[in-house]
Parts: structure tokens; C-alpha cells; sequence
């Protein structure tokens, strides 16, 4: 997909502050740090539209951003590594359980994993939690830049078997770096508009 506008709407924090349209929402949820901003860039041809950060916990809120007038980009906070209070966690916690389980125009999740590393605990919970509420699931696995080719197959066997992903959910290789997944990231997103 050609990419010529997109910007951030709102940050938000709970449902009126969500933008009044009826726009199908992609939700893009990830550990803290595996690359969820880059991710963002890359597919939307910015440097720094989400802002990378190189101290994980930086996205606090849900940031809206929309893209070419036709979708929205929903980045939710990441889980697991933020050094943030326990009160702090769980309020984050129920904002993106409310966004992820009430929003009519949540089309899909993409659920962003490192390929170098077997998903986490809270990487299968994440994924576990799409399935149980009935939420299509594309899993991007980023960072195969950093991977020899030759072993990209078997870190994928890895991460699908790790989450063990079900039949029909789409799991996506991808970098950041080289574009590598990019156009197969847009295609899987456009099967569900």
C-alpha cells in the first residue's frame, strides 16, 4: 500500500477520548521495546511519526494515528518490561482490555514479537487473550535483520510453537531495518477492511 499521509490523532486514555469516526482500527500490542514504533515507521515510510525510544515504557497511552484518510494505527502500551508501580500497571492494563474489548471498529490485532528471542510469558498471554475474545490476530515477528536467513525458518517454528498459533492467523517476518515483510504486513492488514 502506498502510503501518502498519516499523522497522530489523540492520544487517549478512555472512550470518549477515542476519534468519532468509523474507520476500520488495527491495534498493535508488544512487549515494551520489541519495536512496535519502528514497526510503525516503516510501514508508513516516516523516521520518527511514533516516537522510538530507547527506554522501554514510553507509550502510556493509546495513540491514534491515521493513515491515508482510510485506517487507524491504535499503538497500545507495551507489557511486560516498563518499570512503572504495580497501581500504574494494572490502570494501563484495564485501558487497553477496554479499547481491545468494547471497540467496534478494532478490525484486527497485530501482535509484534522479537524473532531472535522464544515469545514471552506475557507474549502468549497477549496472544491468548486475542483468542479468547474472539480478536483476528496478525503476529509480526521483527528484527530478522539481526538473524541469518538461513535460521529464520526455525525461529519462526519457535515462535509458532511457542503461542501455538492457530490455523489461519498470519505470521509475518519483518525488519524494520530492510522493509523486509512490509508489503506482506499491508496485504494481511487489507484482508480485514
Amino acid at each position: 500500500m502506498k502510503v501518502t499521509s498519516a499523522d497522530i490523532v489523540i492520544s487517549a486514555v478512555k472512550p470518549e477520548q477515542y476519534p468519532d469516526t468509523q474507520l476500520p482500527e488495527f491495534a498493535l500490542a508488544g512487549r515494551s521495546n520489541v519495536g512496535k514504533s519502528s514497526f510503525i515507521n516503516k510501514m508508513i515510510n516516516r523516521k520518527s511519526l511514533a516516537r522510538t525510544s530507547s527506554k522501554p515504557g514510553k507509550t502510556q497511552t493509546l495513540n491514534f494515528f491515521i493513515i491515508n484518510e482510510m485506517l487507524h494505527f491504535v499503538d497500545v502500551p507495551g507489557y511486560g518490561f516498563a518499570k512503572v508501580s504495580k497501581t500504574e500497571r494494572a490502570a494501563w492494563g484495564k485501558m487497553i482490555e477496554t479499547y481491545l474489548t468494547t471497540r467496534e471498529q478494532l478490525r484486527a490485532a497485530l501482535q509484534i514479537v522479537d524473532l531472535r528471542h522464544p515469545p514471552s510469558k506475557d507474549d502468549i498471554m497477549m496472544y491468548d487473550f486475542f483468542k479468547h475474545y474472539n480478536i483476528p490476530c496478525i503476529i509480526v515477528a521483527t528484527k530478522a535483520d539481526k538473524i541469518p536467513k538461513g535460521k529464520w525458518q526455525k525461529h519462526l517454528k519457535i515462535v509458532r510453537e511457542t503461542l501455538q498459533v492457530e490455523t489461519g492467523d498470519q505470521l509475518i517476518l519483518f525488519s524494520s531495518e530492510t522493509g523486509l515483510g512490509k508489503e506482506e504486513a499491508w496485504k494481511a492488514i487489507r484482508g480485514f477492511m
